[in-house]
C-alpha cells in the first residue's frame, strides 16, 4: 500500500480543504468539495478555459492503488494531488462513510447573461429550494432529461453544499449552471430568449397530460420548480406563463419536489423531439 503524504489533519492542505465545508469559505475562494470517484472523474473530464474543474485531489493509501489512473489523469489534468492518511482524509469528508477520495474543485457556475445567449430549449429554475439534496436531485434530472441549463435564483440553497454536490452524481459539471439569479430576472431573461415559462405546482390549474395531449410541450419551455413543503408563492406562480399541476392518477397524497421535477422535465424532453417539436433538427 502506498505511503501517505499527508499524516497530520493540521496540515496547512487538509486546513484549506476542511474549511470549504463552510459556505463563505467557498464563496470566498470560488472552490468547493467534490467525493467519490464519479465525482471526481467528472470534475477531471470536464472544464472550461481555465482547465479541468478539479484542482487538487487527496486519497487515502487504499483508495490511490485502487483508483491509480484517476490520480494520473488528475495529475495530466493539471492538478495537485495526495495520498493522505485516513484520519486526515475523514477530517475533510464530509459524509459518514468516506469513499477515499475528495477532489478540490473550481466552480462551475457561468453568468445568466450567457445561459441566455445559448437560446436554451430546456431549463429548470430552482426558486426558493432550500434542500440541498433535493436541489442536486433536480439538476440530475435535468442533465439526464436533456435541459440545456439549470437556474437557482437567490432565494435557493448553495448549489455547492457538499449534500448537493453528491446528489448531482456529477451532473454539476455537465451542464450550465446560473446562481444567484432573482426569480423576476429569470423569469424576465427566459422569456426574452424565447421561452415558454411554466410552473410546476400541485394546485396548478393546467394538467400535464392534458398540456401534451394539446400539443403545447414542443417549444422550448423553463420550468420553475419551488419549496419542498410549500410549493411555489403566489407572486411566482403569477409570474409564468402557466401553472401546471402533475396529475396523480392513483392515490398517493402528492409528488416530492425530484420526482415532479423528473415527470416535468421528461415530458418536455419527449415533446420537444417529437414531430414538430423544438429539437427535431437536432
Amino acid at each position: 500500500m502506498l505511503p501517505a503524504e499527508l499524516t497530520s489533519p493540521r496540515s496547512s492542505r487538509a486546513v484549506a480543504a476542511r474549511r470549504l465545508a463552510r459556505r463563505s469559505a467557498r464563496t470566498r475562494e470560488r472552490r468547493f468539495l467534490a467525493e467519490g470517484p464519479q465525482a471526481v472523474r467528472e470534475a477531471i473530464a470536464h472544464g472550461d478555459g481555465e482547465g479541468a474543474f478539479l484542482v487538487e485531489l487527496f486519497a487515502t493509501p487504499e483508495a490511490a492503488e485502487r483508483h491509480a489512473d484517476l490520480l494520473a489523469a488528475a495529475r495530466a489534468a493539471g492538478a495537485r494531488t495526495a495520498v493522505a492518511a485516513e484520519e486526515v482524509l475523514a477530517g475533510i469528508s464530509q459524509t459518514v462513510t468516506p469513499q477515499g477520495l475528495v477532489g478540490v474543485c473550481r466552480f462551475v457556475d457561468r453568468p445568466f447573461a450567457e445561459v441566455l445567449a445559448s437560446g436554451p430549449r430546456l431549463v429548470a429554475v430552482l426558486a426558493h429550494v432550500r434542500d440541498p439534496g433535493n436541489a442536486g436531485t433536480v439538476l440530475r434530472c435535468a442533465d439526464a432529461a436533456g435541459a440545456d441549463a439549470v437556474v437557482l435564483t437567490d432565494a435557493s440553497v448553495d448549489v455547492y453544499n457538499p449534500k448537493a454536490v453528491r446528489a448531482s452524481v456529477g451532473s454539476l459539471f455537465h451542464l450550465p449552471v446560473a446562481v444567484g439569479v432573482p426569480v423576476a430576472e429569470a423569469v424576465a431573461g427566459l422569456t426574452g430568449a424565447g421561452a415558454r415559462v411554466l410552473a410546476a405546482d400541485g394546485a396548478g390549474d393546467r394538467d400535464l397530460d392534458a398540456e401534451l395531449d394539446a400539443g403545447a410541450m414542443g417549444a422550448p419551455t423553463a420550468w420553475i420548480f419551488g419549496n419542498e413543503a410549500w410549493g411555489l408563492p403566489e407572486e411566482t406562480r403569477a409570474l409564468a406563463d402557466g401553472v401546471v399541476s402533475v396529475p396523480i392518477h392513483g392515490r398517493a397524497e402528492s409528488l416530492n419536489l425530484a420526482t415532479a421535477a423528473a415527470v416535468c422535465l421528461y415530458a418536455s424532453a419527449r415533446a420537444q423531439r417529437a414531430p414538430g417539436g423544438c429539437r427535431r433538427n437536432s
